[in-house]
């Protein structure tokens, strides 16, 4: 993101900021699961797969399978979680792009409809549709102060 923002003009940074900040507590949660998840999982399967196929399963190498069973299942439940929090971090944020969006007063409402139902429709590219309409109310705004 901070590649596109030495592009954006200032109120579209201001604009996208704001998402961002309503976002943050989601990308924290969902970096931290993953930092954790993927290590786990990897030492899970790395040693599972060290011990099975090696060395003959004994009395004595069972605590040891599952303990590293264990360590997968955390990591793989870390991972989901990660999925989910970021399902509802897309919606959020799409949430409140559609709400800035209505609360404009510059953009017609058949413009807004349009955004809303472009949001809806494609989910991953809201940030994409939702510049494009900060941008289209910045331009509108700087005609209309002309």
């Amino acid at each position: 993101m901070k590649l596109l923002s030495l592009q954006m003009s200032a109120y579209i940074q201001k604009e996208v900021e704001q998402l961002q900040e309503k976002l943050s507590p989601f990308t924290k949660k969902v970096s931290r699961y993953m930092f954790w998840s993927l290590p786990l999982i990897a030492v899970s399967v790395f040693n599972l797969g060290f011990m099975l196929f090696t060395d003959p399963v004994t009395r004595e190498a069972l605590p040891m399978l599952g303990i590293y069973a264990l360590i997968g299942a955390i990591g793989m439940a870390l991972s989901r979680e990660t999925k989910l929090k970021r399902k509802e971090m897309r919606k959020v944020g799409a949430e409140y792009a559609i709400e800035r969006i209505q609360k404009s007063e510059v953009v017609s409402s058949y413009r807004k409809e349009e955004y809303i139902e472009r949001i809806k429709a494609q989910p991953l590219a809201m940030m994409a549709h939702f510049i494009q309409f900060l941008s289209e109310e910045e331009n509108r705004m700087k005609r209309a102060n002309m």
